[in-house]
């Protein structure tokens, strides 16, 4: 009987100390879902040229695109984002710009020209996530002309004793269809980022890779000699 006790003593104190020695299992850490395809609007403002103009801030046409994408993701770090854009290029150029001073009269004339063009763009963007909330991006945008103005536009301003006056005159007519590519290819570069789930800012530069006008077709030699548009956008993205 004695035995019989002094082994179960030994058998108990071994389980003891088994379980006293015994490493406690690492965590695992969790796994990262890849997120789900999400779409999305967007819209920007857009600042526009032609290829040819110096780049400085009288020759940017301001204006704007808007329209709805889709974003995929490929793998934890990539996605893809195919997008639907009403989007306006084109370009601005001050023509004149001149002061006189007679007596205490002071006249500013100046004359500015600007083209407007119009187009329906499917950018193809491939996003790369350095951080959860922060992308880079680049990839081609095809685009398909819909319509465009060219526009003149003269301001003389007068100040005479400190009080100034302000006479515009305008004039503008709509660009023949004929004389444009009716598509253009571009690329673009940009990087953007989420401040919540659904809410983040995007800026974007395009770079068209093809003449915007067609030289059978153009009339003039300054329609000739326009190469490409280039566009710099910043604006809001919102995903559901």
């Amino acid at each position: 009987m004695k035995k019989l006790f002094l082994g179960m003593a030994v058998a108990a104190t071994s389980m003891a100390f088994a379980q006293e020695v015994q490493p406690t299992p690492a965590p695992v850490p969790p796994m990262k879902v890849k997120e789900p395809v999400r779409f999305g609007i967007k819209g920007a403002a857009t600042a526009a040229q032609f290829s040819e103009q110096q780049l400085t801030a009288k020759n940017q046409k301001i204006g704007f695109n808007a329209g709805v994408f889709v974003n995929v993701p490929l793998t934890e770090k990539f996605a893809l984002q195919p997008e639907v854009l009403y989007n306006q290029m084109g370009a601005k150029s001050v023509i004149s710009d001149n002061e006189t001073t007679a007596g205490t009269t002071t006249v500013r004339t100046r004359q500015d020209y600007s083209t407007t063009l119009n187009y329906i763009s499917v950018p193809v963007m491939l996003q790369m996530k350095p951080t959860d909330n922060f992308y880079v991006e680049a990839g081609p945008e095809v685009s398909y002309f819909v319509d465009g103005k060219n526009k003149g536009e003269q301001t003389i301003s007068t100040t005479t004793a400190g009080t100034t006056t302000t006479q515009t005159v305008s004039a503008s007519e709509s660009i023949d269809k004929d004389n444009i590519k009716k598509f253009n290819l571009g690329f673009g570069v940009g990087l953007g980022y989420y401040f919540t789930p659904n809410l983040g800012i995007n800026a974007r530069y395009v770079n068209s890779l093809t003449h915007i006008y067609d030289n059978s077709n153009a009339v003039t030699d300054a329609q000739k000699n326009v190469n490409t548009n280039r566009v710099f956008q910043l604006g809001l993205n919102y995903k559901f």
